[in-house]
């Protein structure tokens, strides 16, 4: 294997990874600080107010991106393991 095949690989994966996550961290985002502008302007300190909604949006996000989740995780993993002989170069 050589140093740009592994280079390769592992840009590869991590670009999977990032492309994963990036839906979830964009809604957790925007949930956050939509639920922080409510609490400054109604002065509600209350932690709850903000971890629950943010976890339900979490979990919906999750919830309706997990066909394209497994079709991307299912894609990698069968370019991955479709053709273990490159590898042992």
């Amino acid at each position: 294997m050589t140093p740009e095949f592994a280079i390769e690989t592992l840009r590869h994966a991590l670009l999977t990874a990032f492309c994963l996550a990036a839906p979830l961290l964009v809604v957790g985002f925007l949930v956050g600080i939509a639920m922080s502008l409510i609490q400054i302007l109604t002065s509600i300190q209350d932690t709850s107010f903000s971890a629950v909604p943010r976890l339900l949006a979490f979990m919906t996000a999750f919830v309706v991106a997990m066909p394209w989740m497994l079709q991307r995780i299912t894609a990698y993993a069968v370019s991955i393991f479709g053709d273990l002989s490159r590898y042992g170069r």
